[in-house]
């Protein structure tokens, strides 16, 4: 039910059609009886700087949640980002401080951190390869350098795009050993597939299984097919794994930490979430 008290978080992207959020938060909220509701609002890039600083005017806005095509503009268009957004070039969550200023985060590696740790793997000190240096593979690797690895390696098939993440990283932490260049798994704690390969069959996997030992932890990010060709061979060498949808239904708790509402467990909001699996993104 909305309200005169209902609080408003926007949830800004275009196109809307695909938008899962209000599916997990809106259920979770009625579930706990906060008076809050995310609301798709579509945007194209000409008007999103006007309408995201337009939003904030709002006197019952407690938040925006950022998409596509918007999360790397965003950054460009607040008073602070933190560390993490800065890192990952790119920011997915927006709120206003006490004294009106808008500060940016983001928690797509987040989630992704969260569920690695919560499954057993400690971070600090750790060596991770992460394949890909686009949106989600630029944010694991931020979060990963915030959760305290000693070395993080990073390919992408456009090694400039490795190459400026590296540079990001360096900068925020001097002490990380970041190498560019190769995809062998070998010898790594972690391995994360941080690209598109998986969503579709027949994809080539995204580095050399057969390098892995099988006391390294691999995680994935595609979640069109839960247990994806490449989790499926990793598990079979006796990796420990993490399928996709386990970084969304994690990060979402950061979300609403960062919004300064009741956190949650994933299993709780995978509980009461209206989702399929053919609403999972891909």
């Amino acid at each position: 039910m909305i309200d005169g008290n209902t609080e408003l978080i926007a949830h800004l992207g275009f196109p809307t059609h695909s938008f899962k959020a209000p599916l997990i938060y809106n259920p979770y909220f009625e579930s706990i009886g906060v008076n809050a509701v995310v609301v798709p609002m579509g945007c194209r890039p000409d008007s999103f700087a006007g309408v995201l600083r337009s939003i904030f005017l709002l006197e019952n806005i407690r938040g925006a949640l950022i998409t596509m095509p918007h999360k790397v503009s965003t950054a460009s268009l607040l008073d602070e980002v933190t560390r993490t957004a800065r890192v990952a070039g790119a920011c997915n969550a927006v709120k206003r401080t006490s004294d009106g200023r808008l500060v940016g985060d983001m928690f797509d590696g987040e989630g992704f951190v969260r569920g690695v740790r919560r499954k057993g793997l400690a971070l600090p000190g750790a060596s991770a390869l992460v394949v890909g240096s686009g949106g989600v593979g630029s944010a694991i690797a931020a979060s990963l350098a915030a959760a305290g690895v000693a070395r993080l390696a990073l390919y992408d098939l456009h090694m400039s795009s490795a190459d400026a993440l590296a540079l990001r990283l360096r900068t925020e932490y001097p002490a990380l050993v970041v190498d560019t260049g190769s995809k062998d798994p070998a010898g790594f704690d972690l391995v994360v597939n941080g690209t598109p390969l998986g969503m579709n069959p027949g994809d080539p996997l995204p580095v050399d299984v057969d390098r892995l030992s099988p006391h390294t932890f691999v995680g994935e990010v595609v979640m069109r097919t839960e247990m994806t060709a490449f989790l499926a061979a990793a598990q079979a060498r006796g990796c420990p794994i993490q399928v996709g949808t386990d970084m969304l239904f994690e990060m979402i708790p950061a979300y609403l930490e960062f919004f300064g509402y009741p956190s949650a467990t994933a299993e709780a909001l995978r509980a009461v979430a209206r989702l399929n699996s053919a609403q999972l993104p891909s």
